[in-house]
């Protein structure tokens, strides 16, 4: 069956994968010299970039490659454009030149550059601003993997008008068994129990590999798996250095909280965490924000794995699971929403109202969005996201929201009186 969701088309028989990025990636090669696709390894970021090169290079594979990428850059970046450096940050010392090179040749889309590890900072202290965009890849979402219907776009959501025939095609034990798996491309077809295996390894790689060679420094691999579980227990929440500290401590002697901060800014560096900041907006009351962020792992299949959780087990534990069906849907509107640029945020203030994610646009437009799991939770939800717009934010600095729903693990999509949508997850489409 075939599912649109704004002109992409999600077809499993061919042998690349539409991801919502390609739109973007595809005009950003049409203004600027070249693109950055950034993201956590496996998410996909060689595929998509080989998908619209015309040559490339791929460091990770040719170790001949990366040192003649410091004898003779130009050398590497020679072949037909766009030309694809895979893993570039193998050979940091090409941005540099990329950048000049882009500058020489006075043409677009000359090159994409992917990797899974941010460099350090001075390796780019040199800008390439105007000349080189950055793009995030994230890992599959429910519509890129073919199992939301894609039936209801996020974009156009506030004109939705009364939302009607919605229907998911996942059930309760199906979200389970997706939020176990994962959305990793490798894993397209497989059963949950492989994505089990997978994320084990992926994990352990983390500890012992990516992370120290992304950041030059051999962290603590046991403390540091430690940190990943407390986090994966945590996750979705806006845990504080001091509790994740005392957690990853395990002897009775909590952690320095700079060295947690140290090993969070690590896994950050490779694409594993991926923190949601608080949102920043006009109030109309003085009631005050809340700053600090939530805690997220880039793929929540990562939290079961690190707490050795079946999808049979998640789905006995509501509790934890709603949790990790709230970091699900994050993951999924993160990727609709770049799909117009837009930014996911959170919101809460000290009266303790709070509301899951704020999707905001360029120009200022915006949409708010509860996530709740089951049926129960929504007129709360609705609650909550009502009082929000009417009591909270100055719509008159901020204009009203565009749209308003409760994303659910529900099987029906349908509007409530007040306006409010309820979305399942599985039906939901950038």
């Amino acid at each position: 069956m075939e599912l649109q969701c704004r002109k992409l088309l999600y077809d499993v028989g061919m042998g690349y994968r539409t991801r919502v990025v390609d739109d973007r990636l595809a005009a950003v090669l049409t203004a600027m010299g070249g693109v950055v696709i950034e993201g956590a390894r496996g998410c996909g970021k060689t595929s998509t970039g080989l998908h619209h090169a015309r040559s490339s290079v791929r460091l990770d594979a040719d170790p001949q490659a990366v040192a003649l990428a410091d004898l003779d850059p130009r050398v590497v970046l020679a072949g037909a454009v766009p030309r694809l450096i895979d893993e570039w940050q193998l050979a940091p010392n090409l941005w540099n030149v990329i950048r000049h090179e882009i500058d020489d040749r006075q043409a677009k889309g000359q090159f994409i550059l992917s990797g899974s590890a941010t460099p350090p900072d001075d390796v780019r202290r040199h800008s390439g601003a105007g000349r080189l965009a950055r793009l995030r890849m994230r890992p599959m979402s429910l519509a890129e993997s073919g199992r939301s219907t894609a039936s209801v776009s996020l974009r156009w959501l506030g004109e939705a008008g009364m939302l009607s025939g919605i229907r998911s095609p996942l059930t309760y034990q199906d979200l389970a068994d997706e939020a176990v798996r994962g959305g990793w491309p490798g894993l397209l077809g497989e059963p949950s129990a492989a994505g089990v295996e997978f994320n084990r390894s992926y994990l352990a790689d983390l500890c012992s590999t990516d992370v120290p060679s992304a950041t030059g420094t051999r962290h603590d691999p046991v403390r540091l798996r430690r940190l990943l579980e407390s986090a994966s227990r945590n996750i979705a929440t806006e845990a504080s250095l001091q509790s994740l500290a005392a957690d990853v401590g395990g002897d009775g002697t909590p952690l320095d909280r700079s060295t947690v901060r140290a090993y969070l800014d690590a896994l950050t560096t490779v694409f594993a965490v991926e923190e949601l900041p608080a949102w920043s907006v006009a109030l109309r009351s003085r009631t005050r924000l809340r700053s600090r962020p939530k805690l997220h792992l880039v793929e929540p299949s990562l939290a079961c794995a690190a707490l050795a959780i079946s999808p049979q087990r998640l789905a006995r534990d509501p509790e934890f699971f709603g949790q990790i069906f709230e970091a699900m849907a994050i993951r999924d509107l993160r990727v609709y929403a770049d799909a117009d640029q837009g930014q996911v945020f959170h919101y809460r203030d000290e009266s303790g109202l709070e509301v899951d994610a704020i999707v905001e646009y360029p120009g200022g437009m915006w949409g708010a969005v509860e996530v709740k799991l089951g049926a129960s939770m929504i007129s709360a939800a609705e609650r909550s996201l009502l009082r929000l717009r009417d009591e909270r934010v100055d719509v008159t600095r901020t204009g009203p929201p565009s749209y308003l729903a409760v994303v659910t693990g529900t099987e029906y999509g349908y509007t409530l009186p007040s306006g409010v949508h309820v979305v399942p997850l599985a039906t939901l489409g950038a």
